[in-house]
């Protein structure tokens, strides 16, 4: 059947995979349960052959690799729900780190990511965004390439050399905006972003694919550092699913979703998030389903995803709110407002009282109706409920089908190179035509010396008399001499080239 069982109230709930692809909610208070319901749920689509894409900012889902230990309380869980075949087993994972230490290197590029997440993750204000703008186009319309941050240094660089004659084409640049921008890169160079950017990128159908089995792989991002720097952290979410929703075909409602995307903790997304960004983020949220894809956000509160957003997550796994402060109380209303009500249940009551392992569950059933509220035991992963250890992890990414692909770097020409090129100058490019030319100009130089040395010897410089001077002073002194006449003309025609008149 293509369903998933989630847990049992009154009755067995199941999530109905057609309409997987509508998105979903896992919220709660820390230690109420939502890390193990978000590992149930990824271990279902998996063995339902449907890939998974889980951001692990705690550390802790990496069990999901590892086949969990036999107790008798989860078999007896397992009973009381009704799971006929439970068994303890490992799932198919591949490891991702942005860095690349935990699991494999997971890049983009400079051009892929784009100026507007790229000024997100810059922290840039307006000015310096649409600067950064800038630098993009110029790149474009002299066919750079822009891979890595080297590139973007390099295009930085050029912009501050030739800033007058940028402004006076694109539009004005201040030096001091440009140097902030290039303070920001060096910043995020420091977070980890040259890691981030560069070659072999990321291919989309490395994260949707599945094993010889046919069970889905679920694709795990370590984020327990990337969560330091949040503005990277939720810039390449957002980016992620930007590439999914302009890349994947249009494949209406399938049987079952093509990828599955869970992103914990949820409000990193959203804070700080520019109303042009948000509403971006609506809209492909809106319109991925088309493409297949469910993204289900996992989060403390509900509120913590706004409300245009919220109200297109179609299932809904709530575990307990403690009231405890007027946000508590807040969060606790919203939750309680979010679902179809049970005439059997008061929610807003409710939601405090629920147990660990406890959630109230409404999924999407024939039609993408919602289903009433209820009050429900969740269904226990097969897998370990805990951390792996670094050396289980180890032999996951050893074991890997596309290790060979992104663990080694790939630096082709691009923006960098080719303007180090133009700075060397064209003169260093032909060392034999640089040679021949230095010779020639020797040769040059010699005759103009012999020339001139000559020219002097002749008409003199401001030190000496020359030859000819001296001549006609003398020649001048024979007054009415004929001969004197001839022997000047004589002697300066002959110096000029000229035949002498008789």
């Amino acid at each position: 059947m293509n369903t998933l069982l989630i847990g049992k109230g009154e009755q067995q709930v199941h999530l109905n995979l057609k309409y997987a692809n509508r998105h979903g909610l896992i919220a709660g208070a820390t230690g109420t349960g939502k890390t193990v319901s978000l590992m149930s749920l990824a271990e279902g689509f998996s063995r339902q052959g449907v890939p998974v894409f889980i951001t692990d900012v705690k550390g802790d889902i990496s069990g999901l690799a590892i086949a969990g230990t036999p107790s008798e309380k989860l078999l007896q869980r397992a009973a009381q729900i009704g799971i006929e075949d439970y068994h303890n087993e490992a799932n198919p994972v591949v490891l991702w780190d942005l860095a690349g230490v935990q699991g494999h290197p997971l890049r983009t590029t400079i051009s892929e990511m784009g100026p507007t997440l790229l000024s997100r993750i810059l922290e840039l204000n307006d000015t310096q965004s649409g600067i950064l703008d800038i630098v993009f186009q110029l790149a474009d319309d002299q066919g750079l390439l822009l891979l890595d941050l080297d590139d973007l240094r390099a295009m930085l660089a050029l912009v501050a050399e030739e800033r007058k004659e940028v402004s006076a084409k694109y539009g004005l640049i201040s030096a001091q905006s440009l140097a902030a921008i290039q303070r920001s890169v060096l910043g995020l160079e420091r977070d980890g972003g040259k890691d981030f950017f560069g070659e072999p990128a990321l291919q989309l159908d490395d994260l949707m694919r599945t094993n010889l089995q046919g069970r889905g792989i679920i694709n795990l991002l370590a984020a327990n550092k990337l969560i330091l720097t949040p503005r990277l952290y939720s810039s390449f979410l957002l980016w992620l699913l930007s590439e999914l929703f302009e890349n994947l075909p249009e494949v209406g409602d399938p049987e079952k979703p093509k990828l599955v995307f869970f992103i914990d903790e949820a409000h990193l997304l959203f804070e700080d998030c520019p109303p042009s960004l948000l509403k971006r983020v609506e809209q492909i949220m809106r319109l991925i389903r088309s493409k297949g894809v469910g993204v289900y956000f996992c989060s403390q509160f509900p509120d913590d995803v706004p409300g245009e957003i919220l109200g297109q997550l179609g299932n809904r796994i709530q575990h307990a709110l403690r009231a405890y402060t007027p946000r508590d109380q807040k969060a606790v209303k919203t939750a309680a407002e979010t679902f179809v009500p049970n005439p059997k249940l008061v929610v807003s009551e409710v939601i405090s009282q629920l147990g660990v392992g406890e959630a109230l569950v409404s999924m999407l059933a024939d039609k993408g109706v919602p289903t009433m509220v209820e009050r429900a035991l969740i269904a226990p992963p097969r897998c370990r409920m805990g951390p792996a250890t670094s050396e289980e992890l180890h032999q996951v990414r050893a074991q890997s089908p596309i290790g060979g692909k992104y663990d080694h770097s790939i630096n082709r020409e691009s923006a960098y190179e080719l303007l180090n090129q133009r700075r060397t100058g064209v003169a260093t490019s032909n060392p034999t035509s640089t040679a021949s030319d230095t010779a020639n100009d020797g040769q040059t130089g010699q005759k103009a010396e012999e020339q001139g040395w000559f020219s002097e010897l002749i008409f003199g410089n401001k030190r000496h008399q020359g030859l000819a001077e001296t001549l006609s002073k003398q020649a001048a002194r024979t007054v009415g001499s004929q001969l004197g006449k001839q022997i000047l003309r004589g002697i300066l025609g002959g110096m000029l080239g000229k035949s002498s008149r008789r």
